[in-house]
C-alpha cells in the first residue's frame, strides 16, 4: 500500500471542520491533503490564506488548482495510481473546488475525503465522482 494512502487512511473518522488540519480534531478537504503533505513530505511550501467554502466561485477563479499545481507533480486523469490527490469540479460551470486522495484503483476504486457535515471517510470513486475529476496530481516525494 502506498504510503500516502496509508497516512490517508489515519485521518478517516476526523470531524470535518473547515479551514482546519488536524488528524482526528478536524478538518476539511485541502486540510486532508494538507495534513497528509506534512506527514509525508514535511513544512508545507507555503502559508495557506484564509478561503471561503466556495472557493472564489462566483468569480470564477481557479485559486485552489492554481495552488495544486504549483506544489504537486500534475499526471494525466487517466493515469490511476493510489496514493494520487484528485480535483473535482462539483458542477459544470463551477471553479474546482474538492480534493481526495485515491485510496483503490480498478474496479473497487476508492477515494479519501472530507466534505461538509461528515467525516473523513473512504468512498466508492463511482461514476458521479470520476465524471467530475478535473486534475490528477501526485505528492513530489512518497515516504
Amino acid at each position: 500500500m502506498s504510503a500516502v494512502v496509508e497516512t490517508a487512511r489515519g485521518w478517516l473518522g476526523t470531524p470535518y471542520v473547515h479551514q482546519a488540519a488536524r488528524r482526528g480534531a478536524g478538518c476539511d478537504c485541502l486540510g486532508l491533503v494538507l495534513g497528509v503533505w506534512r506527514e509525508i513530505c514535511g513544512d508545507l511550501p507555503e502559508k495557506v490564506p484564509a478561503y471561503s467554502m466556495d472557493w472564489s466561485e462566483p468569480q470564477g477563479d481557479e485559486r485552489l488548482w492554481r495552488a495544486a499545481q504549483r506544489w504537486l507533480l500534475p499526471k494525466p486523469v487517466s493515469d490511476e495510481a493510489t496514493g494520487d490527490v484528485l480535483l473535482f469540479r462539483m458542477r459544470a460551470r463551477g471553479v474546482a473546488k474538492h480534493l481526495g486522495i485515491a485510496a483503490r484503483t480498478g474496479e473497487a476504486a476508492s477515494f479519501i475525503h472530507a466534505y461538509s457535515g461528515h467525516a473523513v471517510t473512504e468512498s466508492p470513486l463511482s461514476q458521479p465522482w470520476r465524471r467530475r475529476i478535473v486534475a490528477r496530481f501526485e505528492f513530489p516525494m512518497e515516504g
